[in-house]
């Protein structure tokens, strides 16, 4: 890919919007669907968030303003589009949203695309049993490795606040793992 501005500029235009778009596509939709996944746990799920991320990036990129990285904006899109699929599944079934996860959770061992053995399991148990906030904290710098001003463009909050909520949420998650 060539400069980030750029691109931007390539997604912005109509005449190269399409290519640049099946670019953008092929650069973060398999890092985005992870990080949908371990959002919504479900495979199906995140298949369908990652294509109304997508979808909603294709409408509203003229929007972008560049403030923060592409990948951030995208980043931040998809957790709401995660989030949001959440509420409304939880509202549908009349359940809390963490009634919700615990189920999907249960539901795991099921899911044909679910390749984890009984440690990753209880990983995933362990991380459900936290504040949604503190999972979005936890998940995006265990398992994505990404940087804590990353996540605060992502999360639009501070660093200070990220550190402490990972933190937190990593105290609680091997409490978790040592109590059986």
């Amino acid at each position: 890919m060539t400069n980030e501005s750029e691109f931007i500029t390539r997604l912005k235009n109509p005449s190269t919007k399409e290519v640049a778009y099946r670019e953008l596509l092929q650069l973060y939709k398999e890092r985005l669907y992870w990080h949908i996944r371990k959002i919504v746990i479900n495979h199906n799920d995140a298949d369908d968030v990652l294509q109304n991320t997508f979808i909603k990036v294709y409408r509203s990129i003229d929007k972008f303003k560049g403030e923060s990285q592409l990948f951030s904006w995208l980043y931040r899109i998809a957790t709401n589009e995660s989030i949001t699929l959440i509420n409304k599944n939880a509202k549908r079934l009349q359940i809390t949203n963490q009634e919700h996860q615990t189920k999907a959770i249960n539901n795991l061992q099921a899911d044909v695309y679910f390749e984890g053995d009984d440690i990753q399991l209880k990983l995933q148990k362990a991380i459900a049993t936290l504040p949604e906030k503190q999972q979005l904290v936890f998940n995006m710098r265990y398992f994505d490795d990404l940087k804590y001003k990353d996540m605060a463009d992502i999360l639009d909050t501070s660093e200070g606040a990220l550190k402490a909520s990972y933190h937190i949420a990593a105290k609680k998650i091997e409490a978790f793992l040592t109590s059986d």
